[in-house]
């Protein structure tokens, strides 16, 4: 069983997630860090998790741990 770790997703953050998703952008820069970061809509248009830990990744937790993933994030929206 993998480790889990929370990782909360702040307002502004997913704010600049769903403007990128709206535009049809990949990605986003974190506003806090300055780091793109993928859309859910992209991680899911790829058509398998790669077991980076991308924090937008929409596959299962059992597809995550089997592409390698080292822990997995709950996310707060189910």
């Amino acid at each position: 069983m993998p480790e889990t770790r929370d990782e909360p997703i702040t307002p502004q953050v997913q704010r600049a997630h769903d403007e990128a998703v709206q535009r049809g952008e990949n990605g986003y820069r974190d506003p806090d860090t300055g780091l793109f970061v993928m859309t859910e809509a992209y991680l899911r248009a790829r058509g398998k998790c790669c077991g980076s830990g991308c924090r937008h990744c929409p596959y299962p937790a059992d597809q995550q741990q089997a592409a390698g993933r080292p822990w997995i994030t709950r996310r707060s929206d189910g």
